[in-house]
């Protein structure tokens, strides 16, 4: 009897395999070529940074210290010794989990302003191609974006396809913070692309802000590499496990810092990335939209303390995405089944995969109170039925 059990499982779970590959063929096609390496590691110019010991004692290994360890040793600095870090070492000091807030903005406008100057010199390169002095130009354009007067970069990676975190908000004031983590296809260039804007980072991220009240800050988090379009990278783990880590670690380098511990809003492939780093995820709240599955079973199976809510439109393609997880390709459990035990949020105004966000839907308002401290979202356990 046991054994009928198991492979009646087995073969549902090969059905539901070959239908998502079905589906996903037949909604977009696999993306064939596209495989990403993910970007794993300390920060640019740790080598140099871990060499320098011009201020008479060691500093923190980016690959080791602890975010709280980094934010203890700043502690410790004059104004003077912090600044010279920042002129020596910008591109450690403006992606170091637990360095002070500010210290971060200053770091990494002057690590775009450096890295701008690099590519304007590549851009009239005769030794390079056409393509890369294309490129190039391209990318001072984008630097210069990122520039612009009023934007509070937290983190900056130039490498690979690039990363990039941007804070609205007072991040160091206020009572409440929020982290948007997004799916795939973001990167440096398509952070804040004007097409389906409230699919987004930053147009979430600004959404969020503004039905918050200012009540919040927001976190606008491109740390870890995406999958690009649908196909093996988004079908697996690999990339989410990859990102994990590194969002765990921006995380607790906020609260090193003296943040609130924050709500986080993972949509569609970054809820994979939460469901992994959940259990080191200092996070008060744990919010998924459009999610394929969290790698996890069940609420309980992700062991963390944060309260999990979770919504998913009915017109969200993701909707047709079997929930199974085997031999490594697919997510699992649907977060807002009944059985996952999430708390079920409103979602039947947001339209399509990317509207969870759009101003004036019951999603946002509902993220907004979230993002608030609110006990109640509008949201029931057990049933998904709004209260």
């Amino acid at each position: 009897m046991r054994m009928r059990s198991w492979k009646a499982r087995s073969k549902r779970a090969l059905v539901a395999a070959a239908l998502t590959t079905t589906v996903v063929a037949g909604t977009a096609g696999w993306t064939v070529g596209n495989e990403q390496q993910p970007l794993t590691g300390p920060p640019p110019g740790t080598h140099a940074w871990r060499a320098d010991h011009s201020l008479g004692v060691r500093l923190p290994d980016p690959a080791t210290a602890s975010p709280t360890r980094i934010a203890a040793f700043f502690d410790r600095l004059s104004t003077a010794q912090r600044r010279e870090l920042v002129a020596r070492h910008a591109s450690v000091v403006g992606n170091l989990d637990g360095a002070p807030v500010a210290l971060r903005y200053e770091a990494n406008t002057r690590f775009l302003k450096a890295e701008r100057a690099r590519e304007q010199a590549r851009s009239a390169d005769p030794g390079l191609t056409a393509q890369d002095r294309e490129r190039a130009r391209a990318l001072i354009v984008r630097y210069g974006e990122l520039l612009a007067s009023g934007r509070q970069i937290l983190a900056f990676d130039p490498r690979g396809r690039g990363q990039v975190a941007e804070v609205y908000g007072d991040l160091e004031r206020a009572r409440h913070v929020s982290v948007v983590v997004p799916g795939s296809d973001i990167d440096l260039t398509t952070f804040d692309r004007s097409k389906s804007v409230y699919g987004t980072p930053a147009g979430m991220g600004r959404s969020l802000y503004a039905a918050a009240g200012g009540r919040t800050a927001v976190v606008a988090w491109v740390g870890y590499t995406t999958p690009v379009g649908l196909g093996p990278d988004a079908a697996t783990g690999r990339l989410a496990e990859a990102g994990a880590p590194r969002l765990a670690r921006f995380t607790q380098g906020l609260t090193a810092t003296g943040a609130p511990r924050p709500a986080v809003f993972c949509h569609s492939y970054g809820s994979v990335v939460c469901g992994l780093a959940a259990p080191r995820l200092a996070a008060a709240d744990l919010v998924v939209l459009g999610s394929p599955g969290m790698r996890a079973g069940s609420v309980a199976d992700l062991h963390t303390d944060a309260r999990v809510w979770a919504a998913k439109d009915d017109s969200d393609w993701i909707g047709k995405v079997p929930n199974v997880e085997l031999f490594g390709l697919g997510h699992g459990e649907d977060p807002t089944s009944p059985g996952f035990g999430a708390r079920r949020l409103p979602a039947e105004q947001a339209k399509g995969h990317t509207g969870y966000f759009t101003p004036g839907t019951d999603s946002l308002r509902a993220f907004a109170r979230i993002a608030g401290g609110a006990d109640s979202a509008g949201a029931n356990r057990t049933t998904g039925a709004r209260t």
